[in-house]
């Protein structure tokens, strides 16, 4: 072996995306390979897809070590990406093969590099329209002109690829010879940005010097909604780019990449590539092989494109950094706010964590001087921002099963009569959330989960928002069988809609809620209809807080501000608070002023004052002295443990035991909390029972509880699953 280099025959340790526990030894091919080359190797009768890891074990007969098939042709998994993966797998407890899956999620890298038919959207028309001919063509404007190959559009319309030929013949639909995987069109950085006033002029200098700096750096960027944090933030983009460098902008939700790509158009002049799972899997593959190759200069995408094998990775964006969307809570649970932090340390990029409410983990590392911060204290242009105000519900004359306050009413209907837009704030899918029978008492709840169903009107159906499960609306009751004594309890978005429509029969109103669209694209021209005046009134979910400018709203209602102050999560007050700042700020984002309204039966709790007054950094500094005494994150360290199987006593008894042997944890000085059924006590059929771990902030805490589990041997039915750093306690 050369430096990074197996010779033809040697003994060589494969990873793969399997969940074995270690790396396996295979011979090297012939003409050799390199370090982290991604090979196709034998596993019992399959061939499966793994990374070169390093020189075999060895110790036994070389001649009976099968060899590797092929060395596939694409870039090599580079050392910082390995070490990434590494650290990313010590932190979260997660076997090493499954944190490789997330880093290998492009189909086909194994496929040749030939040229291939693609079908996109043509300008002819079709001499006739049908149900199959119809739905080819709405596939191909929600994705926006993507790319397809015959099989995924065929597959995505569910129809015979002859129709799809019919299409191209009439010029409805253009079938073009590309490459397989061709660069994406470069990005000019010389290009001018929009001009920058005030404090962003300071920023921007400040990250764009960070970026020529060429190491690893942290940056809080701290801006009220509407400050032009995107415009500052891609000046560093812009650096990044003029020095040949890579850069990510990870976004919380598919619905913003929209928007986001044709500000990025406009500024670098050409699209950037994508990474979620709103684009084609020919995309997809496209995006990971030219990240790797230095073909894409620019990434735009979800969480798990941290784990694509960029060449030259120097800076990341995280933008919305407190969005609990970063947090992946299945699978292997990382969060992908502080693995942007390791990726970058590690890459020698900067990270920048833009947000209107950062985390109080972000906000603490700034305060500890852990990462510089920047204040956007202004809103771009001519607009200021909202007034905000709570409405007393206490003193309000509401009518059973209403929900709209007449203080709200006569706001909304002010504005509809000035040709102004108003939103009405929910966050609770669905029409109701409860179902009870007034016959008997019983309310209709999962088979497979201790969830109550709840009822999306809109799609006729009871759907539990844990498995998914779904059953038709019912007629009579399932337990005592009694008709027409099912009553809905307590509000949705889509009971919302119902009592708007009501009170405002002549306005146009909107849902935007997730569920109620069938791809993230349509979502997208949801948004683009609103964004240009095609609705009046807008009720949503927490989706509308997320970053959409609607330039003719003026006026967004809260219906429960209290909603997210119940229970007992330790980030209950934060949430609420940052949630209710991000709704507000949707208010008044051009020249015209805004108005928040907040209903409240709470409105001197400290939180709500807190969101009145604008004080973020008394509410920060609050927040962090409870969470400093409580010894609880950022201050403190927690994990959460869940067990899961068929029957309730044997996780109980598992749970006990492993409470009981907590000598690892005891060493550390840590505390272990529990077992006690989980929140949600039955998911898919499978008992759930929950552990808290809590430790100081210092303590070797992955080391103890590595061997703290090691003490186990489950039954084969049980699942065992850490959560370092839980962001939520379901």
């Amino acid at each position: 072996m050369t430096q990074g280099f197996f010779d033809d025959g040697s003994l060589i340790a494969v990873l793969t995306a399997q969940p074995l526990d270690r790396a396996l030894d295979y011979r090297a091919p012939p003409g050799g390979c390199h370090l982290g080359a991604y090979v196709e190797v034998p596993l019992g009768p399959r061939r499966v897809l793994g990374v070169v890891w390093g020189p075999g074990e060895g110790g036994y007969d070389l001649a009976k070590v099968r060899p590797v098939t092929r060395v596939l042709d694409v870039a090599p998994m580079r050392d910082e990406m390995r070490a990434f993966l590494m650290r990313a797998a010590d932190y979260t407890l997660t076997p090493l093969p499954a944190m490789l899956r997330l880093a290998t999620r492009a189909p086909g890298l194994g496929g040749s590099e030939a040229m291939r038919k693609v079908y996109r959207l043509g300008a002819g028309a079709p001499d006739r329209m049908t149900d199959a001919r119809g739905r080819v063509l709405a596939v191909l404007n929600d994705y926006g002109g993507l790319a397809f190959t015959l099989g995924e559009l065929s597959a995505q319309a569910s129809v015979s690829t002859s129709v799809i030929k019919g299409l191209v013949k009439q010029g409805a639909v253009l079938e073009e010879d590309a490459p397989r995987d061709a660069p994406f069109a470069r990005m000019d950085a010389d290009l001018p940005g929009k001009e920058l006033t005030g404090d962003q002029i300071g920023a921007a200098a400040h990250l764009r010097a960070a970026v020529a700096g060429g190491g690893y750096g942290a940056t809080l960027l701290k801006g009220v909604t509407g400050s032009g944090k995107t415009e500052v933030y891609l000046e560093a983009v812009a650096e990044c780019l003029a020095r040949g460098r890579q850069a990510l902008v990870l976004l919380p939700e598919i619905a913003l990449t929209a928007e986001f790509l044709t500000r990025v158009e406009q500024r670098f002049g050409a699209r950037p590539a994508e990474w979620h799972s709103g684009v084609t899997m020919t995309e997809r593959r496209r995006a990971w092989k030219m990240v790797g190759q230095g073909g894409a200069q620019m990434v735009v995408g979800a969480r798990s494109a941290l784990f694509l094998p960029f060449r030259d990775l120097g800076l990341i964006v995280v933008d919305e950094e407190h969005d609990s969307a970063y947090k992946q809570e299945d699978g292997a649970h990382y969060n992908a706010r502080d693995m942007a932090v390791l990726r970058a340390s590690l890459c020698s990029a900067q990270v920048v964590l833009a947000s209107a409410t950062p985390s109080l983990e972000s906000w603490a590392n700034a305060e500890a001087g852990k990462y510089a911060r920047l204040d956007l204290s202004a809103r771009f242009g001519a607009a200021d921002l909202p007034e905000m105000r709570a409405i007393d519900m206490r003193a309000e004359d509401l009518l059973a099963n209403r929900w709209i306050s007449p203080t709200l009413r006569a706001a909304v209907a002010a504005r509809l009569a000035a040709g102004e837009q108003a939103m009405l704030f929910l966050n609770r899918r669905g029409y109701a959330p409860v179902t009870i029978c007034r016959a008997c008492g019983h309310q209709i709840g999962c088979d497979q989960c201790d969830a109550r169903m709840v009822e999306h009107r809109f799609l006729k159906q009871l759907v539990c928002h844990q498995c998914g499960e779904t059953r038709p609306i019912p007629q009579t009751c399932p337990s005592c069988g009694v008709a027409g004594r099912l009553a809905p309890v307590g509000p949705g978005v889509e009971r919302l809609a119902e009592e708007v429509t009501a009170l405002f029969p002549d306005a146009r109103v909107a849902v935007l809620s997730s569920d109620l669209f069938a791809s993230a694209r349509a979502l997208k021209e949801q948004i683009g209809v609103i964004a240009a005046g095609g609705a009046d009134i807008i009720i949503g979910t927490q989706l509308v807080a997320k970053g959409h400018n609607f330039p003719l709203l003026t006026l967004v209602g809260v219906i429960d501000a209290d909603l997210g102050l119940q229970g007992s999560d330790l980030r209950a007050a934060e949430r609420t608070f940052q949630l209710m700042r991000q709704v507000a700020g949707r208010a008044g984002r051009a020249d015209r002023p805004g108005q928040a309204l907040l209903q409240s039966f709470q409105p001197d709790h400290p939180v709500i004052r807190a969101i009145l007054s604008g004080d973020e950094e008394g509410f920060w500094r609050a927040e962090a002295a409870e969470r400093r005494a409580a010894g609880v994150p950022p201050y403190g360290r927690m994990a959460g443990i869940v067990l899961s199987g068929p029957d309730l006593k044997a996780v109980f008894d598992i749970g006990t035991r492993l409470a009981r042997g907590d000598a690892a944890l005891r060493a550390i000085g840590a505390q272990v909390f529990g077992p006690a059924p989980a929140p949600v006590a039955r998911i898919r059929g499978r008992h759930r029972v929950r552990l808290l771990v809590k430790a100081d902030k210092a303590a070797p805490l992955q080391a103890a509880l590595r061997d703290w589990v090691a003490q186990l041997r489950l039954p084969a039915n049980m699942r065992l699953q850490i959560d370092i750093d839980p962001q939520s306690f379901y």
